[in-house]
């Protein structure tokens, strides 16, 4: 689904990222972990196209799209989150949502001043997918509820919704348990389980916890200064002595 090839990013003197390699299977959960400032999220708006890479190539369903806009990478069939939360707050949760479908609306703008019935007719279609995917995420009830009255964990599948709205095979969440609870990451560990089952949506994602990693992802890959020092199952992840030394040593690996 998914390959990155030789990918090195350098800002000046400095290497965020240094020739990376790994692929992502169909319907894979893939794991991108590492310290901070160690080219995960550097990683991901390369992937998406907010940045271009210095070196290498990214392909995606065998299609090159390194350097593609982040719009063409959208519509080709990647979405991505953010690790800080990026909802409109003044906006209901379905408005929200109905954002992510703003690349498939067919009306003119002449069409949606004048409210000609072509703007209703793709309206409506439109509010019915996005009720689609708030009752698949369990937040039908809250549609009409201004985004930021919600739960942190909440307003989290919101940012998910607003992503499946665009219709993409490939997930990119960044940090998505980031500042949940255990009740929130429990939930949250049970959609993405969610998505691969029932929407058969491929998972790449950047975690610092280390036992939600260990529950849901099927490979990981840790980044250290950039480079990769470890890639496999997450249980040989705990073993590993290089991956323990430069960042598991320093957090709680039991959650």
């Amino acid at each position: 689904m998914l390959r990155v090839e030789k990918v090195t990013k350098k800002f000046g003197g400095v290497v965020a990222v240094r020739d990376v390699n790994f692929r992502v299977k169909p319907m894979e959960i893939f794991a991108l972990v590492g310290p901070n400032g160690a080219g995960k999220t550097t990683l991901f708006n390369i992937i998406t196209g907010a940045l271009p890479p210095t070196e290498g190539h990214i392909y995606f369903k065998d299609e090159e799209i390194t350097n593609l806009s982040p719009i063409k990478i959208v519509d080709l069939g990647i979405a991505r989150t953010f690790q800080n939360i990026r909802l409109f707050n003044s906006m209901s949760v379905l408005e929200n949502v109905l954002i992510g479908f703003e690349k498939s609306y067919n009306y003119t703008f002449f069409e949606a001043v004048f409210r000609l019935p072509r703007f209703f007719k793709e309206e409506k279609i439109h509010i019915e997918k996005a009720m689609e995917i708030l009752k698949f995420l369990g937040l039908e009830k809250d549609a009409n509820v201004n985004a930021k009255a919600l739960s942190y964990g909440n307003q989290r599948k919101v940012e998910i919704a607003r992503a499946l709205a665009t219709e993409p095979d490939l997930l990119l969440l960044d940090e998505p348990a980031a500042g949940m609870n255990p009740k929130e990451t429990e939930e949250l560990a049970d959609t993405i389980f969610k998505l691969r089952e029932e929407k058969e949506k491929t998972i790449l994602f950047i975690e610092h916890d280390m036992k939600f990693v260990q529950k849901i992802a099927d490979r990981v890959m840790v980044l250290d200064y950039g480079k990769t020092i470890f890639e496999g199952k997450p249980a040989l992840m705990m073993q590993d002595e290089t991956v323990v030394k430069a960042y598991l040593g320093d957090i709680d690996v039991e959650g």
